[in-house]
């Protein structure tokens, strides 16, 4: 395992305390699961830094910025790891952040280097289906709401990968983005907190199809030897969701909190990536044997501005049609 010079230097530099220092990192629920990144990743910090790190799970990605909304400088994290680019400008805009010092990242498919925000990974929104039970899935959101295909979704207000969807149509379709919601209404059979709860209904049959990541499937062939999930391409391209992580201005261990943020950047944090997160790591890394069998042709990424000004714009279009 390898740290930065300036994690190393950082936390060899923490003053001898009677108690070991506590660093609390604040994330979605999948990251601290057994099988999600949280163990390894507090296992190899807490090796390099003499100290404690407590993940807090609150829910899903977008729940974060919701309830460092309700705390403000009193929120008792001192990082915050799972926001995405399409809440970044509105977590500028509460002035908890510090800046982070750390270079950019390396190994995303698009340039990103925010003074606030570091991102450590990154994936691509996809819809998965299961190849026996849906040989000749949709092929984009016009041929999906024609369909009589059921998908599970994630609620925007909470979940990243259910705000992506809707940036993802709004990228797509600009103004058309709610005669696409409308056709797509019928095709909804429920709309989940979070990403977990959708794809566990998914996986028991609840639904033909289930939003998540084009990495998705890998999980089914590496950890299960399942060949059977799969991510249908859409001909509008998919949308890209980079997540980050920041250190908040009010931590009373900013220099364990930058360690930390520099710490995602190394290999000890990277490397377990791709097989407990699903996702590309953000620094260029060897993906395991069978990680990914194709990429989409086509990009999309709204800015962190854009995102912002449309966010609810896309959230009453998407209401509107859901409560018809």
């Amino acid at each position: 395992m390898r740290l930065s010079l300036a994690a190393c230097f950082t936390c060899a530099a923490l003053p001898a305390l009677a108690e070991t220092p506590v660093l609390t990192v604040l994330t979605y629920d999948s990251f601290t699961s057994e099988w999600g990144p949280g163990p390894a990743v507090e296992k190899a910090f807490e090796e390099a830094c003499a100290c404690d790190l407590q993940f807090v799970a609150a829910g899903d990605g977008a729940a974060l910025l919701a309830r460092l909304q309700l705390e403000g400088a009193s929120s008792p994290a001192d990082v915050v790891l799972g926001l995405d680019t399409n809440l970044t400008a509105a977590a500028a805009a509460t002035g908890l952040f510090a800046p982070h010092d750390q270079p950019a990242a390396t190994g995303l498919p698009v340039a990103y280097d925010d003074p606030l925000f570091l991102p450590y990974d990154w994936g691509w929104f996809a819809f998965v289906y299961d190849k026996t039970k849906l040989p000749e899935p949709p092929a984009s959101f016009e041929a999906l709401a024609a369909s009589d295909v059921s998908v599970v979704i994630q609620d925007p207000r909470s979940s990243t990968p259910g705000l992506g969807l809707l940036m993802w149509v709004k990228a797509a379709y600009g103004d058309k983005a709610a005669d696409i919601w409308g056709g797509l209404a019928d095709n909804i059979v429920t709309v989940t907190p979070g990403w977990s709860e959708a794809y566990g209904l998914f996986l028991e049959g609840e639904a033909d199809m289930v939003l998540s990541y084009t990495t998705s499937p890998a999980y089914h062939r590496i950890a299960e030897q399942d060949e059977t999930k799969d991510w249908a391409p859409f001909a509008e391209g998919h949308y890209l969701q980079v997540e980050v992580a920041g250190v908040l201005a009010a931590s009373d261990q900013p220099e364990l909190a930058r360690a930390f943020l520099a710490f995602t950047q190394s290999p000890a944090f990277q490397s377990v990536i791709p097989e407990t997160n699903w996702m590309y790591p953000a620094v260029e890394t060897t993906l395991p044997q069978g990680f990914e069998t194709a990429r989409p042709e086509t990009s999309l990424l709204l800015s962190a501005d854009e995102a912002a000004s449309l966010r609810d714009a896309a959230l009453t279009e998407w209401q509107a049609a859901l409560a018809r």
